[in-house]
């Protein structure tokens, strides 16, 4: 038997309007309600429809109804930018997520949130940064892997394979799990500073969310602050002179060069004609979209670990995706650019322990 929720939760990642939906299936808007409402079963030609124009299996269709977020707490980056049919799309992905990390869950330990509430003391995105640092014991040290420090505090990471460039990133809170998802397709720095972007959004905006006017602003510091303390780039940078050695300084944060000028401006140690200067330079080159010598892009350790397990048990994404009932393109797609394989540990319980290195080079 169809199951409605399916249906819709198909249109969405496709990121189709009901309209759109029906144009691809080729029947009236009147079918697509009543499928999505589940007042008609759709005949044999529809379904074969179906199937064709979304490439999910027939049985998907009938699967069990899976949880998706709640679209008011999820956190955009640049929010502004992305449509409703991207969000619906990224929402969709979130409930295959969610099915996936509930699998792994069930038969892998990993970390709990240490996520501290930052927003209850009305911090500001500069203070905030430098106390989540010292809580975690990272002081002034710069940020080696993003992914790794995020996961080693219980962050659920998962990638983000949206063919678009104004959806790099977003967050939530599930009960008292945090998840992220950054853009597999931009660069390492870009996609550091995402996600220290969305850690600031699940610290600072927990209880009160993060479309209040200022809640990008306060992110961007954060991830500015968090990415590059102030304390270490004052120490690092004791002069600016040229685009060429600032281009060789921003690789101590892993931060873009770009990020890298507005910092200092802001810091003070850029006045507002070296910041123009440099800006102007920056578009020139061509550096705002393509990255100077840039980093090579993170994996994830625990994506890494989970999956080394269960290939040497022969269990494969297909396999996983038919015990979630989910197509296998889609765990793809969570999974794209941030695995690969390491060797696990088990614990005297059978399950798999997912152990992150707590040191200088994980962090």
């Amino acid at each position: 038997m169809l199951n409605p929720d399916r249906v819709k939760l198909a249109r969405m990642r496709l990121g189709l309007t009901k309209v759109g939906f029906a144009e691809k299936l080729d029947v009236d808007r009147k079918t697509i309600n009543r499928l999505e409402s589940g007042d008609t079963e759709p005949s044999e030609p529809l379904m074969q429809k179906l199937v064709k124009v979304t490439k999910y299996e027939p049985h998907f269709f009938s699967g069990k109804s899976l949880e998706q977020p709640d679209a008011d707490g999820v956190s955009f980056r640049s929010m502004r930018s992305v449509t409703q049919k991207s969000r619906d799309a990224a929402i969709a992905a979130a409930a295959f997520g969610y099915a996936l990390d509930d699998w792994v869950t069930a038969r892998f330990n990993r970390p709990t949130s240490d996520l501290p509430d930052l927003g209850l003391a009305d911090y500001s995105a500069e203070t905030a940064a430098m106390a989540l640092r010292m809580e975690w014991g990272i002081g002034n040290r710069p940020i080696n892997h993003m992914i790794n420090l995020l996961e080693s505090h219980g962050v659920r990471v998962f990638a983000l394979a949206e063919q678009t460039r104004h959806l790099d990133a977003y967050s939530f809170w599930r009960d008292d799990t945090p998840y992220v998802f950054l853009n597999s397709g931009t660069s390492c720095e870009r996609s550091r500073f995402d996600a220290a972007h969305e850690l600031g959004h699940l610290v600072m905006h927990r209880k009160e969310g993060a479309r209040h006017h200022s809640a990008e602003h306060e992110a961007n510091a954060f991830a500015s602050a968090f990415l590059m303390p102030e304390a270490d780039v004052i120490a690092q940078v004791p002069r600016i002179s040229t685009l060429q050695s600032l281009i060789a300084q921003k690789k101590r944060w892993k931060v873009s060069v770009a990020a890298l000028v507005y910092r200092l401006n802001k810091l003070g140690r850029m006045s507002e004609r070296q910041y123009r200067h440099f800006s102007i330079l920056l578009s020139q080159s061509g550096y705002r979209n393509d990255e100077p010598e840039p980093a090579e892009r993170e994996q994830s350790q625990i994506w890494q670990k989970v999956f080394s397990h269960l290939w040497r048990q022969g269990i494969t994404r297909a396999h996983i995706a038919r015990e979630i009932g989910v197509p296998e393109s889609e765990i793809h797609n969570l999974l794209h650019g941030i695995t690969g394989r390491a060797p696990p540990s088990v614990d005297g319980t059978g399950m798999a322990t997912i152990r992150l290195v707590d040191n200088l080079g994980a962090i």
